[in-house]
């Protein structure tokens, strides 16, 4: 009992830990039996909570205030917005906007760049909390009590939800701006717990096809380990959000049929409900709080303890916070997605428009507050309870990793896929006319419209919530236009204007990386750096210099 005690101690450390190197991301080769495991489930439970606790963890990977952007799971969030374009600084400090560049092409995006290593890093992390605990349990042993197969199905489905942002921020796009010819089709490498150091060094990037195969058959897993475990909360994934997992990487599969599935099957096993307008515009409780409606299927807690004024989610996206860089930053939606909102769509509330009449915006703050407020500027995340004076109180949010809106829109898309357009436009038609604008009628008979309409809501829906919408955009290679008539890009480094996707869109793996891995040399993504520069021309495609890519 000493040793098992000791070993998940090290375990919870390893999860809350703010400073390591590289290589401690990968597994320790210490593991504990089935048979000590099973003596200390209390020990496991604790490994376990830590998981929820690191991903909200502020400097995670740098350990100091170093890189304001060291947010752990929610910087992919802010990340991942600014990457599609759909959000800028609005406010005369842009600079303190620390996601910026993953909006522009006015910083280096290259093997040495923070952009590519911050998330790297962060991912394998979390990688690394999964594997000692999925190295810890003997998944064989029949008897196992269901608390210790629900901790270790846990640590599955985490795995493989890490695993999934990795190959979609990683896995290279063919582009008009950058040759990803050499790597197509290639992903990251795969650690494991059993993984020795020795492999490590040889560890090539496993193809697309050996890591879809990889993730699923952790969420099977982790699907079988849960069918008699629930988590007393929803900071951690239960049986619904495996599904909900599963329906993910079935669309990065373009396995549409099994991805409409197991939508359905998460929307069912979840009993969630889309957000009602007065949830979605609460003033005190909007997006910041899980326990106020029955949307969200998994997210993650802030607490005065593991958050600083600066590091936290609220600090960079909430422009009604008196503290933190939105205040100055006072981050906004782009105009043309913002005009594609129907009025009738009381999402379009969550920005203020130019016309402040066409709505009796309410905000925590004063009136005076919203007249001086810049257009298009979001409150869409609001601060805990109102609380816009004290981060320690306003700032202690909820962040959401899974809303049941996701699945909604993913079957919709799933559907015109693998059982025609019109199945698809109906289920797009319904949850809207239910869920968000009685008023709303598509029509369409071509799937591609379908899909990039589906985006589009995906696009106002996740608003702020990247890592919902990134890798949907991603797949579907729908071309990005930020300098047109009338835009409210606010500098000219925001103004580019992408066929197919961004070049950036296509992260490089960090240096030291492949400095640590042979089997990564010649086998890194292009540098997206100097091949679009801003601002394109107005209304058009910046020019490519890789003519052959699709």
């Amino acid at each position: 009992m000493k040793n098992i005690t000791k070993f998940f101690t090290m375990l919870v450390a390893s999860s809350l830990t703010l400073t390591s190197c590289i290589e401690e991301v990968l597994p320790e080769s210490s593991t504990a039996t089935a048979e000590q495991v099973g003596a200390s489930s209390s020990a496991l439970e604790a490994s376990v909570s830590g998981i929820p606790a690191q991903m909200c963890q502020g400097y995670l990977v740098y350990g100091d205030q170093v890189h304001e952007t060291d947010m752990a799971f929610p910087q992919l969030l802010i990340a991942m917005t600014e990457m599609l374009g759909d959000m800028y600084p609005l406010g005369e400090n842009s600079g303190y906007d620390w996601y910026r560049n993953y909006n522009t092409f006015s910083s280096n995006y290259g093997d040495n760049s923070y952009m590519s290593y911050l998330p790297w890093r962060t991912l394998y992390m979390f990688i690394k909390t999964a594997n000692d605990v999925i190295g810890a349990v003997d998944i064989a042993n029949e008897n196992l009590p269901n608390d210790i197969k629900g901790y270790a199905g846990i640590a599955y489905a985490c795995r493989a939800m890490h695993y999934y942002f990795l190959t979609t921020l990683y896995e290279p796009v063919a582009n008009i701006y950058t040759d990803c010819s050499d790597v197509l089709g290639l992903t990251v490498p795969i650690v494991k717990p059993e993984t020795t150091g020795d492999q490590i060094k040889n560890n090539p990037r496993a193809t697309h096809d050996e890591m879809v195969a990889f993730m699923l058959e952790d969420l099977q897993i982790a699907e079988s380990l849960l069918s008699n475990y629930t988590p007393e909360s929803k900071y951690l994934p239960n049986l619904a959000c495996v599904y909900g997992l599963m329906a993910r990487v079935y669309m990065w599969d373009e396995q549409y049929a099994n991805a409409a599935t197991y939508a359905r099957k998460a929307i069912d096993a979840s009993g969630c409900t889309p957000l009602t307008k007065e949830q979605w515009l609460d003033v005190n409780n909007g997006f910041n709080n899980m326990a106020t409606n029955n949307a969200w299927m998994w997210g993650i807690k802030y607490s005065p303890e593991n958050m600083g004024n600066l590091c936290n989610f609220t600090g960079h996206m909430s422009g009604e916070a008196d503290w933190g860089y939105s205040s100055l930053t006072l981050p906004g939606i782009d105009k043309s997605l913002y005009d594609q909102i129907a009025f009738s769509d009381f999402r379009k509330y969550t920005f203020l428009d130019p016309d402040r009449s066409v709505y009796p915006y309410e905000t925590c703050r004063d009136q005076a507050w919203i007249d001086d407020a810049k257009d298009y500027q979001a409150i869409k995340f609001r601060c805990l309870g109102g609380d816009w004076q004290d981060y320690a109180v306003g700032g202690a949010v909820d962040v959401p990793v899974m809303r049941v809106e996701e699945m909604y829109l993913i079957e919709a898309e799933a559907l015109g896929m693998s059982e025609g357009v019109a199945a698809g436009v109906a289920a797009l038609n319904s949850f809207m006319q239910t869920y968000r604008d009685a008023t709303y009628n598509f029509a369409t008979t071509d799937a591609r419209t379908l899909q990039l309409q589906v985006l589009l809501q995906m696009r106002i829906e996740f608003w702020g919530e990247g890592t919902s919408v990134f890798p949907t955009a991603k797949r579907l290679k729908p071309g990005v236009i930020r300098n047109y008539e009338g835009t409210n890009a606010p500098a000219d480094i925001f103004k580019i204007n992408c066929a197919g996707i961004k070049p950036n869109w296509n992260l490089v793996i960090p240096y030291t990386e492949v400095e640590n891995n042979v089997a990564l040399e010649g086998k890194n993504n292009p540098d997206p750096t100097t091949t679009v520069t801003g601002p394109s021309p107005v209304g058009e495609y910046a020019p490519g210099n890789n003519a052959a890519a699709e």
